[in-house]
């Protein structure tokens, strides 16, 4: 038996959709210490699992890998259809299981690729990966799905720096719809202007990086939401504003108050802000649950630090 716990991520935004400098893409973004996936794969005498998910990727890698069939146990869920990437961390940490539990050598990458998930967009590749603040690199636009795009920074995050992420309950089910027709927006997706991408990579290159390695909270703050802002006035064509939904927009109007950033993880609806400190973390937590009860139907709001080291994998 193999077991693997794995994290969650957060998404902070792609530098660049225009694409005319022959790459696409890239993310930065984190692995998450909570919530975590746990999984639990065995022998067994036919396909099984309490995750139809789980069925469906056992099923795509055994069309690229002959292996005798398997029980998938889910112990632990990362919500699904929320922006933290429970699609991409199931199917990698499945594919990655099968490979150590019939011994089929293959890299990680291989793995990525016979999934076709952590592609497009390899932030959930390297938070199962290496784990930590995260940088990929895209990928050439001519090889789309055919390369897992390359790891171009990885960073440790201190652990006072804390992220409060709160999942609204509300909007879920909208965006679960959207999520569903996600390949289809990708595919017919607008060409972003050159001019933004360049203002994208250089607030990547000039704020938020040199910030991160000089333990600057605040203007590491600065340039993410600066980032994230950006990228929601490119996607708004796809959702009800700069953020998925009314909200989503005044959450992050109330983060700003308290924290260095408040960004929404890819098509929302969990949005996130960064504070230094325990104290700070639990205040702010208490001040969007509130918020959260009394413009909805309320929802999670938890404390997580980075996780700065990927996903575990252990013998049964």
């Amino acid at each position: 038996m193999i077991r693997i716990r794995a994290p969650a991520h957060l998404h902070t935004g792609n530098p660049d959709l225009s694409g005319d400098l022959g790459r696409l893409y890239g993310t930065v973004g984190f692995a998450i210490e909570t919530p975590m996936l746990e999984i639990e794969i065995r022998k067994a005498e036919k396909d099984r699992s309490n995750d139809e998910d789980a069925l469906r990727f056992i099923k795509r890698f055994r069309e690229r890998h002959a292996f005798p069939p398997v029980s998938v146990e889910v112990k632990s869920y990362i919500p699904k259809w929320v922006g933290v990437g429970f699609h991409t961390t199931l199917a990698l940490s499945i594919g990655e299981g099968i490979n150590r539990l019939f011994n089929l050598g293959l890299s990680f990458e291989e793995v990525a690729l016979s999934m076709r998930r952590g592609l497009i967009t390899a932030l959930g590749f390297y938070a199962l990966k290496v784990g930590g603040f995260i940088y990929e690199g895209g990928f050439p636009v001519d090889k789309r799905e055919k390369v897992v795009p390359p790891l171009i920074f990885r960073g440790e995050m201190p652990d006072n720096w804390l992220f409060v992420v709160a999942i609204p309950e509300t909007p879920r089910k909208a965006l679960e719809e959207v999520r569903k027709r996600e390949d289809e927006i990708l595919g017919n997706l607008k060409t972003m202007p050159p001019h933004l991408a360049d203002r994208l990579s250089r607030l990547v290159l000039m704020k938020i990086l040199p910030a991160f390695m000089e333990r600057d909270i605040k203007t590491f703050g600065e340039g993410l939401y600066q980032f994230n802002h950006l990228l929601g006035e490119f996607w708004s064509d796809y959702q009800e504003n700069v953020y998925c939904c009314d909200l989503v927009n005044e959450g992050i109007r109330l983060m700003l108050d308290k924290a260095y950033c408040a960004c929404q993880t890819s098509w929302g609806p969990t949005f996130y802000g960064l504070v230094e400190g325990k104290a700070k973390a639990e205040e702010l937590k208490e001040l969007v649950e509130s918020f959260l009860r009394e413009n909805g139907d309320g929802g999670e709001v938890f404390v997580t630090k980075v996780n700065n080291s990927g996903m575990v994998v252990s013998d049964g």
